[in-house]
């Protein structure tokens, strides 16, 4: 028998819970960057960065290939941009204290691939 939907939903929920991966995500979720141009986006020292981008490779969520003495990366599971997507919809319709968050959340975000926002949120909450 395989793992239950609940399980893998926490698993997924693990890995994605972490700031810098969410950032990675983010940045992945707009186009593909060289490690380089990564790591000069987030503030986080080169070898914590390699740990999480391994961290996402095992879990699947990105992939990398070498062009030109460069490692790229690129977003392997499209549907990450609708979960992000939802991530951000749940803060902003948070109560409480959230003004900080309110210039970012309402900023510009990366566009969901399609219809799947609804099925993400869906598939968070059960």
């Amino acid at each position: 028998m395989g793992v239950p939907l609940y399980q893998a939903k926490a698993d997924l929920l693990r890995v994605l819970g972490h700031p810098a991966r969410i950032r990675v995500l983010e940045l992945l979720a707009e186009r593909e960057h060289a490690a380089g141009d990564l790591l000069a986006e987030i503030a986080i020292e080169a070898g914590s960065l390699s740990q999480q981008l391994a961290l996402l490779r095992r879990a699947g969520l990105v992939t990398q290939r070498r062009d030109a003495g460069c490692v790229i990366y690129t977003l392997a599971v499209p549907e990450v941009r609708d979960v992000l997507a939802a991530a951000r919809a749940a803060l902003a319709a948070l109560p409480g204290d959230a003004e900080p968050m309110t210039a970012d959340l309402r900023g510009p975000s990366t566009p969901p691939t399609g219809a799947l926002v609804a099925v993400a949120r869906g598939a968070l909450a059960g």
